[in-house]
């Protein structure tokens, strides 16, 4: 009897497993090559920074030492401003962001999937999204008043419609092909979203919360420049008016810290949520 072309004795999935061993391998080894490379941009921006303050002599007005930076967080972290000022500006961001996002994400997938919702609300949405923020400042004290719903007005204002508009985008560049075959098995209107539809576009919809959330932050700032008197961007503009430079540095490192943070958060949640979803960077080896 003729032998089988396949030994016997090979698995069967051998190839396949052999491919995701590769991947595993291929994606520790990135995951060890950012870091690396992380770590030396930090540590070169940190040694010009101790260059410039101390060898230099640059004065401290425009680029204080790193170690009265360290003393600010030091002083403000014993007297409870730093973990409250955090706590205050988080919530801000958080509430702010939240409500664009609970909009966005079902108006955004209407716009992409009706051509009615599309005619009605992406021209107008194009020009608001145009208009700087802080313009708006005076007007949102005139319609919210100078309390908290004012910061979350302003925060919602700089994410809402660029969310918006990524939310659509990123649901219409779904493969119409996976819709029609979900509706030629049988699947209704509902299903063929929850099912289909929203699991292709998730990657893209996380990428979209990703950024935007960022961007939140960037719009603290501005919310909490009128009117507020707490908050790490409260902290920072108060302190610029005594040219404090020292506690500007702390509360911009905390706010980037905590973006940081934020930013790593969504990062671990997308590859939880969509294992699948391998990126351009993931496949260096």
């Amino acid at each position: 009897m003729l032998s089988s072309p396949r030994s016997s004795t090979t698995p069967l999935f051998s190839g396949s497993e052999h491919n995701a061993t590769r991947r595993k391998t291929r994606s520790k080894h990135g995951l060890a090559y950012y870091t690396t490379v992380s770590l030396i941009s930090f540590a070169v921006i940190m040694t010009a920074w101790f260059i410039l303050s101390y060898g230099v002599q640059v004065s401290h007005v425009f680029l204080p030492p790193p170690h009265t930076v360290v003393d600010s967080l030091v002083s403000m972290a014993l007297s409870g401003i730093l973990a409250s000022y955090t706590w205050i500006s988080t919530s801000r961001v958080v509430i702010g962001w939240g409500l664009s996002v609970i909009i966005a994400l079902p108006l955004g997938m209407l716009i992409a999937t009706s051509p009615v919702v599309k005619a009605l609300i992406q021209p107008i949405t194009e020009f608001i999204r145009y208009l700087p923020v802080v313009a708006l400042v005076p007007l949102t004290l005139l319609y919210a008043g100078i309390g908290e719903e004012q910061k979350y007005l302003i925060i919602f204002l700089g994410t809402f419609f660029q969310l918006l508009l990524m939310v659509a985008d990123t649901v219409s560049s779904v493969d119409r092909t996976l819709l029609n075959s979900a509706a030629t098995l049988g699947a209704n209107k509902r299903q063929r979203y929850m099912k289909v539809l929203l699991p292709a576009a998730l990657p893209g919809l996380l990428d979209d919360l990703r950024l935007t959330i960022g961007w939140a932050w960037t719009y603290l700032v501005v919310a909490e420049m009128v009117a507020a008197n707490a908050g790490l961007g409260y902290l920072v503009l108060k302190s610029q008016r005594f040219l404090a430079t020292d506690d500007i540095f702390a509360g911009l490192l905390v706010i980037g810290l905590v973006g940081l943070v934020t930013d790593r958060i969504f990062a671990l949640i997308t590859k939880v949520t969509v294992p699948w979803h391998e990126r351009l960077s993931d496949q260096r080896g």
